[in-house]
């Protein structure tokens, strides 16, 4: 009875990463015609929803390192999509805004992600749906808080 218990849980964390790499490789793909990659179209989303943050919170905030975050945001800039403007208080603070050409993008791809996300669903029930997003975020509950105990209480508020 144990092996199968250890057996189920392995297939279970095995199942999440496999779609997880899946839905990124096959998002790319979806992606790729528009010109921009998965990166950079999850930092301008959350950037579109959080306009003008400093750069460093927008890095805590993704969950992503200070350096590499800057280099996504090097060639976001680069390609026209957000600015980097000096914080009027601290000079030294940039706060990162999305570009007229980004919010274009944006409304571009949002059919795309809802075709996506409509053909990855294909047969799965409302209820279905409902259960596993709800047992997922259980999942990442639990798992912020084997992190960071702090972090939990502002994640669960978060949600």
């Amino acid at each position: 009875m144990e092996n199968d218990t250890r057996s189920w849980e392995l297939r279970l964390g095995y199942l999440i990463h496999d779609v997880s790499r899946l839905r990124r490789v096959n998002f790319d793909r979806e992606l790729a015609p528009l010109g921009i990659t998965r990166s950079q179209w999850w930092v301008l989303a959350f950037i579109s929803r959080n306009d003008g943050l400093p750069q460093t919170k927008l890095a805590n905030d993704l969950d992503v390192g200070k350096v590499a975050l800057g280099s996504l945001i090097d060639r976001l800039q680069g390609a026209g999509f957000v600015e980097r403007v000096a914080d009027e208080k601290d000079r030294r603070v940039k706060r990162v805004f999305l570009t007229s050409k980004a919010r274009k993008l944006i409304d571009d791809i949002a059919p795309v992600t809802a075709n996506f996300n409509q053909e990855i669903l294909e047969g799965i029930s409302r209820e279905d749906l409902e259960i596993t997003s709800k047992t997922l975020f259980q999942m990442k509950q639990n798992l912020v808080g084997l992190s960071n105990p702090d972090d939990l209480k502002s994640s669960q508020l978060d949600a």
